[in-house]
């Protein structure tokens, strides 16, 4: 299949379109309206978890295209670093303890 230049330059330009609008709409809304709703609020203070938990699960899940869970090293470091990460609260204990395991499973278990 060949594309034109013309069609590609014509989608990525649809798509900053797209997402400038959507980003602007929020700037412009919260400009002119005075408080931001409860309820709105309630649901912004998830975005921030929601965003990292997509950006981190599927590099500790997959392991070659494909959702792995025996023997997936990343997944057993990632375990370890949550349970630090929940036991101290830290996160330079929970970044040492997640490469210290998988460094450490990389080496000697699989």
């Amino acid at each position: 299949m060949n594309v034109s230049d013309v069609a590609v330059w014509s989608v990525i330009l649809a798509v900053g379109a797209g997402t400038f609008a959507f980003r602007f709409s929020f700037v412009y809304l919260f400009e002119h309206v005075d408080e931001v709703p409860a309820p709105v609020e309630r649901a912004l203070r998830y975005v921030a978890p929601a965003v990292l938990a997509a950006l981190v699960a599927p590099s500790l899940l997959l392991v070659d295209g494909s959702i792995a869970v025996v023997g997936n090293e990343r997944l057993l470091a990632g375990l370890v670093g949550a349970a630090v990460a929940w036991r101290t609260e830290s996160i330079i204990w929970t970044m040492v303890a997640g490469v210290g395991a998988l460094m450490v499973v990389q080496q000697v278990v699989f």
